[in-house]
């Protein structure tokens, strides 16, 4: 484990023990949004799962914490938040200059590239997607890096990712643009999914997709940004980290 890892885990840890607060009173209300399989998303009995929804609960166990979820329409994330709904936004969201205005972020807990997903008949690449229909889901990365970068691609967007694959698979757009791991998880690896796969490269540039996927809170919360980052170095240093990444993915999904 990097040193400055171990440093961050240990200093602040430390504080959140030694402040006038002890550790066993504080409470961290996370807001999500359950649409973002293997991240995060529901059982066949309701219940939140995923990736996320097993970081956020280990982070409440070593910073001793009483955790909840409370569930919210994507784009309604960050207002919400600022209103007080809850404590912080755990729910795949990228560590972006122009979010980074309106709130902050902890450190980054996964970093994965983006790509495109289409029929697998239809011939596509990145170069022939003038004038075709794309979808993403609304108020992403992905929205900003078409409308940005792709100026002659149709932008269709989406209150949720599960809205795209279908319509994807109903053949209403014509390719679909998502985290590489959702676009497999959520779709390829499906029934509906079987006749379509990724093509073009992969895309990271921090100017579109970011510095990674952190925790958005409000930025006069300063000091429970930091708790929660010294519990994520804590989660890769004490192997917890590793152990949740296994139960959903076959590689390191933090990153370099």
């Amino acid at each position: 484990m990097h040193k400055t890892l171990r440093l961050l885990a240990a200093a602040t840890i430390a504080t959140l023990l030694t402040g006038a607060a002890m550790a066993e009173d504080l409470t961290i209300r996370w807001g999500t949004e359950a649409g973002y399989k293997p991240f995060m998303y529901k059982t066949e009995t309701g219940e939140l799962t995923g990736f996320d929804y097993d970081i956020g609960n280990a982070i409440c166990d070593v910073l001793k914490a009483k955790c909840s979820w409370v569930e919210q329409d994507w784009d309604g994330l960050i207002p919400a938040l600022q209103t007080g709904k809850y404590d912080a936004i755990l729910a795949s969201m990228s560590i972006t200059e122009e979010r980074k205005r309106v709130v902050d972020f902890t450190a980054k807990y996964y970093q994965i590239p983006y790509r495109f997903v289409a029929r697998a008949n239809a011939g596509l690449t990145p170069e022939t997607l003038n004038g075709k229909n794309v979808g993403v889901q609304n108020g992403t990365v992905t929205q900003v890096f078409l409308e940005k970068t792709m100026p002659d691609v149709t932008v269709k967007t989406y209150p949720t990712q599960d809205e795209v694959w279908l319509d994807l698979a109903a053949g209403r757009i014509d390719a679909g643009l998502a985290n590489m791991v959702v676009v497999q998880d959520s779709f390829l690896s499906t029934p509906e999914g079987k006749d379509f796969t990724f093509f073009g490269p992969e895309y990271a540039e921090e100017k579109y997709f970011g510095e990674g996927t952190g925790i958005a809170l409000r930025k006069k919360d300063g000091k429970l940004r930091d708790t929660i980052s010294g519990a994520i170095a804590t989660l890769r240093e004490n192997g917890t980290y590793a152990k949740i990444n296994a139960k959903y993915f076959p590689f390191d999904v933090y990153g370099k």
